[in-house]
């Protein structure tokens, strides 16, 4: 469930369609589908329809997304009386009854098409994928004149979060809230931290640093800690703070904060040059192996200060010949997900590099995280979250908005930003007073541009936004924290 059942009695449930069903519109209806929202899945491949529809609860319909007679169909097949083909029918309940279309074929002017059609065809809201760097600088035109609410490319998005764990090198994962304000990071606990045996009290009043540990991942359990959680070797820890207050307390126990030198990425494509392009702005010397010598000479144009190096980046001698073992920070960014992890199990074993690979299928995540290669990025999930956001924003009520979301955990609980807009339950109220759902923190308050970790007699206020850390799920307004 999304959102408290007495709201759901005053909201019709949300109607989405989406359009592709490849891995990440899988992703997508899997994810939705726990948020009370009904689902229609719409692709050319009837086997992909077939497939999706026994495994989760939504309608299917094959045929092209860029049809308006499909579309039609879509919204008929939901529940709107009438023949969807009919333009009467269209009229009185056609695709206009869809609060949202999610287009994420692989083809970028499809997905706009699609989009294109449902904004003239009714009211809904539309989200496209748009993956072609040559739209980048197009984003802002095509959203103001074809009437698209938001454009996902995820190779853009994946890059970003990796140029953020190669600056912190040291966190395996980064998350930011509040405009980069605030970074929620994963690090391993090990041994020379000396944390083995602490409280998460005594680890606040030990190192004085204004940090709140907001989440654990051990061996036995996933948990949202209280003070007296008893910190192991071993253990993943989440951290909410500052990026400034998040490297001096790093620092104290002894972790490396500084952004890597240099990089070397496997794999020309364009999380590739998003990536690239990112940390040559950050003064990071990169260098890329492809492949294909057409996409090599492509990428000499485009980053004139990169290194581009056409060969196989699977070959154990080129890769040492390019200086893997003193590389700072290794990359893998082919399409095979094998090729991805093996090589970065490589790299750990010849190198101290920073290692991040790249994960398009999702099944195999637990048995992934297990092999210890340093961070991976899953840009389906990205993606999802990014959409996931969006819903929940447009289901919550008008007393605050979900401007920021990720799945933490393993999927296992929920990080949100939440923007207050107006008085409700939970404001002006100290915190140590509000009735608040067990397995939840209030983790931040952003209250204009000062963070601050809040305290017991801290109070929320209008124009706040605030961090919440939870393993509830479906959360859309700022008084779902309150115990109901």
């Amino acid at each position: 469930m999304i959102c408290s059942p007495d709201r759901l009695l005053k909201e019709e449930i949300m109607q989405v369609i989406i359009v592709g069903c490849g891995k990440v519109g899988r992703n997508l209806a899997e994810q939705l589908q726990a948020e009370d929202i009904d689902i229609t899945l719409v692709d050319v491949i009837a086997d992909k329809i077939n497939d999706l529809c026994e495994n989760i609860d939504a309608m299917g319909i094959v045929g092209n997304g860029a049809s308006i007679n499909t579309l039609m169909e879509a919204v008929d097949v939901m529940g709107i009386v009438g023949n969807g083909v009919s333009h009467t029918t269209l009229k009185q309940a056609g695709i206009e009854t869809a609060d949202l279309l999610i287009a994420v074929t692989g083809s970028d002017e499809e997905n706009l098409l699609c989009c294109v059609i449902a904004k003239k065809s009714g009211h809904c809201q539309t989200i496209a994928r748009v993956r072609n760097p040559i739209y980048e600088k197009e984003i802002g035109f095509i959203k103001e004149r074809l009437g698209v609410t938001m454009i996902i490319n995820p190779e853009f998005a994946a890059a970003q979060e990796i140029s953020r764990l190669l600056r912190f090198p040291s966190a395996i994962k980064i998350d930011t809230f509040a405009r980069g304000r605030v970074e929620l990071l994963k690090f391993k606990v090990l041994p020379e931290f000396k944390l083995d045996g602490m409280s998460v009290s005594q680890i606040s009043d030990a190192f004085r640093s204004d940090i709140l540990v907001c989440a654990i991942e051990s061996r036995d359990n996933v948990s949202i800690p209280g003070g007296d959680h008893i910190i192991h070797d071993g253990d993943m820890v989440s951290i909410l703070a500052s990026p400034l207050n998040a490297a001096a307390f790093f620092r104290k126990i002894g972790l490396k904060t500084n952004q890597v030198k240099n990089c070397i990425i496997v794999g020309g494509g364009t999380i590739s040059y998003y990536l690239a392009h990112a940390l040559l702005g950050m003064k990071i010397s990169v260098k890329i192996i492809e492949q294909n010598k057409n996409r090599c000479e492509h990428l000499s144009e485009l980053l004139p200060d990169a290194t581009i190096i056409n060969g196989d980046g699977t070959n154990r001698s080129l890769l040492l010949e390019e200086g893997l073992s003193e590389s700072e920070s290794f990359v893998t960014l082919t399409n095979l997900d094998e090729e991805n992890v093996f090589l970065a199990l490589f790299a750990k074993s010849i190198s101290d590099a920073k290692l991040v690979a790249k994960v398009n299928r999702l099944e195999f995540d637990d048995v992934i995280d297990s092999l210890d290669i340093g961070s991976v990025i899953y840009p389906k999930n990205i993606t999802a979250d990014y959409i996931l956001q969006y819903v929940r924003a447009t289901q919550n009520s008008i007393g605050s908005n979900v401007e920021t979301l990720y799945h933490i955990l393993d999927g296992n609980a929920e990080a949100l930003e939440f923007a207050i807009r107006e008085e409700s339950a939970v404001t002006y109220i100290p915190l140590a007073e509000l009735n608040l759902r067990k397995n939840l923190l209030v983790g931040c308050l952003n209250r204009n541009g000062r963070i601050r970790i809040p305290r017991g007699q801290d109070m929320i206020q209008v124009g706040d936004t605030v961090i919440i850390v939870t393993t509830h799920k479906g959360l859309c307004d700022i008084t779902d924290i309150l115990e109901k």
